[in-house]
């Protein structure tokens, strides 16, 4: 019988985030707000306090600064009774070098294991959106008898050049992985039309993980990355390396619509899309489930705050998540995510936008198809999002699905 105190969990938020830029210029991208008033490593870390592991290293790296201060705010556990959500700054214990890769990162914090008296380490990823009861996922490793198991989530044949492919037999067990692979790879056993694609959620024995990423370490052609190089080896060696369903993972207060549903918000375009799909009547994505709740840290703001009066202000949010602190001061939103502090003025009409924190809108301004980070000033009579050669032309970034994207505090004229 296994216990959950005797699992430790190691939560990858190092990455660069390169492909979401611009909201990753100034912040990592698990820091990147998403639904409103959370973060997206938030999600990850409710996933595991739902199912009640309370011990949980989150190793850091890159322009960590505002994630740093988003976890030691938001995310206090009881110390007394050895439960924590700890930030591990990237400390180059073994040879001064920042992480290689997402291997490098476990070895060179391999001490956070070998202090404690772990049976499993969960190695998961801190930028994706989605609920799972990773219980479920545990009783299948122990139950397996797995060294390594590694959650994958079923995908179309025809996407499986977007993801690491994961070929299994008729018990599960891997077979072959193939990194975004060019041919057709081998479909999921009688099921012809889907493969499945890793979600880098990875359960590993204790013992397995030190001696793999130890070996990895002294490899001087190895890129010391899981996907790359650890899950390949130990396929090669013969270790039993198990693959879990994630379509049949099931959580407390789930609704039909969230089986199975899992973002990788990896660039602005699927950022931008899994932000909409919140707005939907029946989401994929329930933020107001009791069953599940849904925790960050809480800013003391007052209720948001709609005008209508006699001089023609009429305030008006369709199909849009508001967050506390903002002021509707006349103007219309449809299909808007608006973090905290957000201020629209009078005559306004915003749709299909995601503002952030502090974002003030004066009047007569129109968007459309925009993000809006934090601290942007837009002067009144302003548009973005109706013409992209004019957004380009004043420093925005405009995204291959045509999203606009206006950077943090930056100047708009």
């Amino acid at each position: 019988m296994f216990t959950r105190d005797k699992v430790l969990t190691m939560i990858l938020a190092g990455g660069q985030g390169k492909r979401l830029f611009p909201l990753t210029r100034d912040r990592a991208k698990p820091a990147v707000p998403f639904g409103g008033r959370y973060r997206i490593i938030d999600f990850v870390l409710n996933n595991f306090v739902n199912s009640g592991f309370y011990k949980i290293k989150v190793l850091t790296q890159y322009k960590s600064d505002s994630l740093n201060k988003h976890i030691s705010r938001g995310w206090n556990l009881s110390a007394s009774v050895g439960q924590y959500v700890d930030c591990v700054p990237a400390q180059m214990r073994t040879d001064g070098n920042w992480y290689k890769g997402t291997a490098d990162a476990i070895y060179q914090n391999i001490n956070q294991i070998t202090d404690g008296n772990y049976g499993n380490i969960c190695v998961f990823g801190g930028d994706h959106i989605y609920k799972m009861d990773v219980r479920q996922m545990l009783e299948y490793h122990i139950k397996k008898e797995a060294d390594l198991t590694i959650a994958a989530i079923p995908i179309p044949i025809e996407l499986a050049g977007e993801y690491g492919i994961m070929e299994v037999d008729e018990n599960w067990q891997l077979t072959g992985f193939i990194e975004k692979p060019k041919t057709t790879p081998k479909h999921i056993p009688n099921v012809p039309n889907m493969c499945l694609a890793s979600m880098g959620n990875y359960i590993f024995k204790s013992e397995v993980l030190i001696d793999e990423v130890q070996k990895d370490s002294t490899d001087e052609n190895s890129a010391h990355d899981f996907g790359k190089n650890i899950i390949p080896n130990m396929l090669n060696s013969g270790k039993r390396v198990f693959i879990y369903d994630f379509a049949k993972n099931e959580f407390p207060g789930m609704t039909p619509s969230e089986k199975g549903y899992w973002r990788d918000v990896g660039n602005v375009d699927s950022y931008f899309q899994a932000n909409m799909d919140l707005l939907d009547y029946d989401p994929e994505l329930n933020l107001y489930s009791k069953d599940w709740p849904l925790r960050t840290f809480n800013y003391n703001f007052p209720p948001a705050k709609f005008i209508w009066d006699e001089d023609k202000r009429v305030g008006v949010a369709k199909n849009s998540l508001v967050s506390e602190g903002c002021i509707i001061s006349g103007g219309s939103l449809s299909r808007c995510v608006l973090s905290p502090k957000v201020h629209i003025n009078s005559f306004c009409h915003i749709s299909n936008s995601i503002l952030l924190e502090n974002v003030k809108v004066g009047r007569h301004s129109r968007i459309h198809r925009a993000i809006i980070d934090k601290n942007v000033e837009i002067p009144p009579y302003t548009e973005i999002g109706y013409n992209r050669e004019e957004d380009l032309k004043r420093g925005f970034y405009v995204s291959d699905g045509g999203i606009t994207v206006v950077p943090k505090d930056a100047i708009v004229d």
